[in-house]
């Protein structure tokens, strides 16, 4: 991973996306670590796999929920105002 200045990177900002197309990079600033630019690739790539990600949780924690007895009514029933 490329890491460069804050100040490289608003002055050579043409530079710092090509090399984001290879790999990702690093915005350093005061010592900091306060950003990463990477490409579209790979940002898709890692936000798909945080969607598949969360729909499997979903889909274990209602397997879960439905066998300890949780329904459709049941959960209406729990997030009402009307408590």
């Amino acid at each position: 991973m490329q890491i460069v200045s804050a100040t490289e990177a608003k002055q050579a900002f043409a530079s710092v996306i090509d090399k984001a197309q290879r790999e990702p990079v690093i915005i350093r600033k005061q010592n900091r670590d306060v950003a990463v630019i990477l490409s579209m690739e790979d940002y898709q790539r890692i936000t798909q796999i945080n969607i598949q990600e969360f729909q499997q949780f979903r889909q274990n924690l209602g397997a879960k929920a439905q066998k300890r007895g949780l329904t459709e009514d049941k959960l209406n029933e729990l997030l009402s105002n009307d408590r």
